[in-house]
């Protein structure tokens, strides 16, 4: 909107270069028309040092009505209105983003250099020592299965091996051995690596964590180990030991598995020897006893004698028959067959009563035959499982000998000749990606709380 100030002087203006005007709004426009503007410093000043050599001279004054600005229509107003808030919402905008400038400088610019600044400066060289080996299983035995021969049947070793190295106790045994708090303990390393000679294991263990790096390839099955301290040969002396534990560990884990598979197969051996050597004394026993060496084979005499016998009797007995029926037949020879007959019988009950009749220990021949071949059928089975638990014995030294894994180092730990470690770039960029995630979660969260509140 125009002032009275600006209003005369576009009248001026205008007169001086010889306009026709009907209002000071018409003079404006018309020297806009011819590219003048009457508002510019150097054009006002020309009317000021026209003013002072010419003589005074009344200036036309325009009516009231004139000069005044007419009202803005609707869609003028409106598109005021539209422009005062777009510059608004500029200010607005520039005035956000300087705030969001400030904020990124102080949350995470600054955080940035003071990163940069330790790693740079402040923080201690470390050295790196790397490592690998892989867990093998024994290739001279036997055994079968769907992983067997391949790097999937040691995994679960090998993960036992990563676990137990990342352990405390594999942090304590290192301590005890080498020296580990010792070593981190020293006043020659910055303040964030040097560790508190009073601090507890669980602080110790955590720098712990961070000084040895261990990972694990289950495609190819190698275990890939990274120590760090302050000087290489410390580093070096921490891999050794470690790789150590690990051989001493995974030989524990083969032992226990071997002790495992043996153990119940010799117990069953000795328990089978056992059994069959009560058989056997049981059978000598009983042979003792009855003061017989083979009952079966006295039966057999027996029987053998009795079927003799009766097949004599049975002669004599139809030559009996036969004198009798002759009435010619001397009576002595009757006779005499007779007494042969009753000779034959007799021996006949004496046999049979042998074979049944009670013995010196109050059992019969028979039962004593039977238990004596029992004791002989009990003792075959002994030896056949006897025979059984040496056939297991033998597999199972096969599978404890298949079962048995070795720690082989295919790099070994040398010394490094340069620091590995801070990586200033790296971790520098690293805490300023850092820093701004945290400053991009945090400005999230207060942006989702403004909007629910």
């Amino acid at each position: 909107m125009l002032t009275g100030l600006q209003l005369r002087a576009a009248r001026r203006m205008a007169q001086k270069h010889g306009l026709t005007t009907v209002s000071d709004v018409d003079a404006v426009k018309q020297l806009q028309g011819r590219g003048i503007d009457p508002f510019a410093r150097t054009a006002q000043l020309a009317l000021v040092g026209d003013d002072k050599n010419r003589p005074d001279e009344k200036l036309p004054v325009a009516s009231t009505a004139a000069n005044r600005e007419p009202s803005p229509t609707p869609v003028e107003a409106r598109s005021r209105e539209i422009a005062q808030i777009q510059r608004d919402m500029v200010r607005q905008r520039r005035r956000r983003m300087r705030a969001l400038l400030v904020r990124l400088f102080i949350f995470v610019v600054i955080p940035g250099i003071l990163a940069g600044f330790y790693y740079a400066r402040i923080a201690t060289p470390l050295f790196a020592t790397s490592s690998e080996f892989l867990i093998i299983k024994n290739d001279g035995g036997s055994s079968s299965g769907l992983l067997s021969g391949t790097q999937f049947a040691t995994n679960q070793d090998a993960i036992a091996v990563q676990n137990f190295l990342l352990s405390k106790e594999a942090m304590l045994r290192l301590d005890d051995d080498i020296g580990f708090r010792n070593h981190f303990s020293s006043p020659n390393l910055d303040f964030l690596t040097r560790l508190d000679p009073d601090s507890s294991i669980e602080a110790a263990h955590s720098l712990y964590l961070k000084m040895v790096r261990i990972g694990f390839d289950p495609s190819e099955g190698i275990l890939r180990m990274e120590i760090r301290a302050a000087d290489p040969e410390t580093a070096t002396r921490y891999a050794q030991a470690l790789i150590d534990y690990a051989e001493d560990r995974v030989d524990h884990l083969s032992k226990r598995k071997r002790d495992a598979a043996l153990s119940e197969a010799q117990q069953e051996l000795a328990d089978a020897t056992d059994a069959r050597r009560e058989a056997q004394l049981h059978l000598i026993t009983l042979q003792q006893k009855t003061a017989l060496i083979d009952p079966k084979g006295r039966i057999a005499s027996l029987r053998g004698q009795i079927n003799s016998l009766e097949m004599q009797l049975q002669d004599k007995s139809l030559r009996l028959a036969g004198l009798q029926s002759n009435f010619r037949a001397p009576s002595a020879r009757i006779e005499s067959i007779l007494g042969e007959i009753q000779q034959l019988e007799s021996l006949l009950i004496d046999l049979k009563a042998q074979m049944t009749n009670a013995t010196r220990n109050g059992q019969s021949l028979a039962a004593v035959a039977t238990e004596i071949d029992i004791a002989q059928h009990d003792l075959s089975t002994r030896d056949m499982l006897l025979q059984a638990a040496m056939d297991r014995l033998g597999s199972a030294r096969r599978d404890a000998s298949a079962q048995a894994r070795y720690l082989s180092v295919s790099v070994s730990p040398i010394d490094a000749q340069e620091p590995v470690y801070p990586r200033v770039y790296y971790d520098t960029a690293l805490a300023f990606l850092i820093a701004a995630g945290l400053y991009l979660m945090a400005s999230l969260t207060v942006s989702i709380l403004k909007e629910q509140l």
